[in-house]
């Protein structure tokens, strides 16, 4: 048995620290690596690795969304989202799951200290993960989510796949974030606005004095660990959470899927951050 991490790039992934730390916790000896499958090349990896003995890999881009038609299962969370990072080969068949939208609901529980249910949130962004986020949000009692985007038809295509209907399209300017982040306790960032090597800035970042004292701010970025966004946040006394925690917890539920158990997962969390901190053995 053994599990990979597949994309293009993706020799830079972090999943492979993450999944041998917590293997290693586990006291398992499953080796889990990097491999790069080019855009068009997943009916042979499929192939291949089913041959090889791969029993799960994690999938990046560009391959998220293109595995979808080549699985044979679709979890319900992954259909909705209409994207899959984990696929488990289970009885000969690969069945594919999503643990982005999962993994950011617990990094807000555990480490922002904010349980979703019941809060109005802005949500800045409507590309694959700001759908898994803005579904989990929603599957988790939300309140209500505006979804903010540049191109309002494509906030209104997200917002259309929520059957809860918690979900609200808006335009992405200066005055309609103020508006919105008065009505908010946390807002999450799904954008690259901030990414090392992203050229683009927010324009302004007033919408942050609106939000209200107890507000948190979540950016799903986490290189660099502390973006324009967090330090401006924090500089204004509201709770900030970069992506990392999100990155863990969704590697600790691809790893519940990989060996079809259920894990400790507080103690999961634990060896994978550490080995992000370079502090596991």
């Amino acid at each position: 048995m053994r599990l990979q991490v597949i994309g293009d790039p993706v020799l830079h992934s972090k999943s492979p620290l993450l999944h041998a730390a917590m293997l290693a916790e586990l006291g398992l000896d499953i080796p889990y690596t990097a491999h790069v499958v080019r855009r068009g090349e997943l009916p042979q990896y499929l192939s291949w690795a089913k041959e090889n003995g791969v029993a799960g890999f994690n999938a990046t881009m560009p391959h998220k969304e293109d595995l979808i038609p080549l699985l044979d299962e679709i979890h319900p969370a992954a259909q909705a989202v209409g994207a899959v990072n984990t696929v488990c080969l289970r009885g000969g068949k690969w069945v594919g799951f999503n643990t982005d939208g999962g993994g950011a609901v617990a990094a807000l529980r555990e480490d922002l200290g904010m349980d979703p249910a019941g809060l109005t949130i802005t949500l800045l962004g409507a590309g694959g993960a700001a759908k898994a986020v803005a579904l989990a949000l929603s599957q988790a009692g939300a309140e209500r989510i505006f979804v903010c985007n540049r191109t309002l038809s494509r906030a209104e295509a997200l917002c259309a796949h929520d059957p809860l209907g918690h979900l609200v399209p808006a335009d992405f300017s200066s005055g309609t974030l103020r508006r919105l982040a008065e009505r908010s306790r946390l807002l999450v960032n799904c954008t690259s606005l901030g990414m090392e090597g992203c050229p683009d800035r927010f324009e302004d970042f007033g919408f942050l004095d609106a939000l209200p004292a107890n507000a948190g701010v979540f950016d799903l970025i986490y290189h660099p660990a502390e973006t324009e966004l967090l330090d401006r946040a924090r500089r204004r006394g509201l709770g900030t959470l970069n992506g990392l925690p999100m990155l863990v917890n969704q590697a600790v539920l691809a790893l519940e899927h990989f060996l079809d158990r259920p894990l400790d997962r507080p103690a999961m969390a634990a060896a994978a951050a550490s080995a992000l901190e370079g502090k596991h053995p």
